[in-house]
């Protein structure tokens, strides 16, 4: 077993551990629209943003964005769920500069220092420019039982995908890196523009859950998540008493 490995397989438990936790306070101490929420939504949008650009783009990349994307968007689909559609121009540019930061840190992984900073950067501008032209994950905030699918989300995912695959190619010419261009331009447009699709149209459904789902429940989901969290921890532990060998 590669250690590196053993060494993810543990952070995700510590991870799942976490989010029981909170989902399990949210039981004890939620209330419709307390912190407790807030920090729910976050890690629930958090985990699946990590999961999804995690397996494509690696861990570093999934760490990153799940981080700032969680953080971003529990706090705008929080105030959307108080009214508060449109907080203002300084909001809209923190909550751009935050998942440019994860978009540069996760591309960072990949070219190195120069590749993050000018992809983090030119990702919070044109974030700040689709803000400023009305297009906000909010923008249609409308919790329902039902996924949501419609023919101008699809188009938006369209201009996200080929947004970031050009972004990625370009990037990737800037720092002399021409071989790897096309790829990881391909790749990363690709996996952002899928990314968006699902979490756009399950996003009604995660708040129609976080407003509606009993208290209870979400205490119950959170002892599962701690127990699965728990297994993956132990598996470190099984692998020393078993003597599988490390590499």
């Amino acid at each position: 077993m590669d250690r590196h490995t053993l060494a993810i397989v543990s952070i995700l438990g510590s991870c799942l551990d976490l989010l029981g936790a909170l989902y399990l306070a949210y039981d004890l101490l939620g209330g419709e629209h307390g912190p407790l929420r807030a920090v729910s939504r976050g890690v629930t949008y958090g985990a699946l943003f990590a999961i999804g650009y995690g397996l494509a783009l690696g861990p570093v990349f999934g760490i990153a964005c799940g981080l700032t994307h969680g953080i971003t968007l529990a706090w705008e689909y929080s105030a959307a769920s108080r009214g508060q559609s449109h907080p203002g121009f300084w909001h809209d540019a923190a909550a751009s500069a935050i998942r440019g930061a994860g978009h540069g840190i996760g591309s960072a992984s990949y070219f190195g220092l120069k590749f993050g900073l000018i992809f983090g950067a030119i990702s919070t501008l044109s974030q700040i420019v689709a803000y400023g032209i009305g297009i906000r994950p909010t923008m249609h905030y409308a919790p329902s039982t039902r996924a949501r699918f419609s023919l101008w989300q699809m188009l938006l995912v369209l201009n996200r995908t080929a947004g970031y695959g050009l972004l990625g190619w370009g990037c990737a010419r800037l720092v002399h890196r021409p071989e790897l261009a096309i790829w990881f331009g391909l790749r990363v447009g690709l996996v952002i523009g899928v990314v968006t699709l699902l979490l756009s149209s399950f996003s009604p459904m995660i708040e129609w859950g976080a407003d509606h789902v009993p208290e209870r429940w979400l205490g119950v989901f959170g002892v599962v998540l701690i127990f699965c969290g728990f297994a993956l921890q132990s598996v470190q532990y099984w692998a020393v008493l078993l003597d599988v060998p490390l590499r």
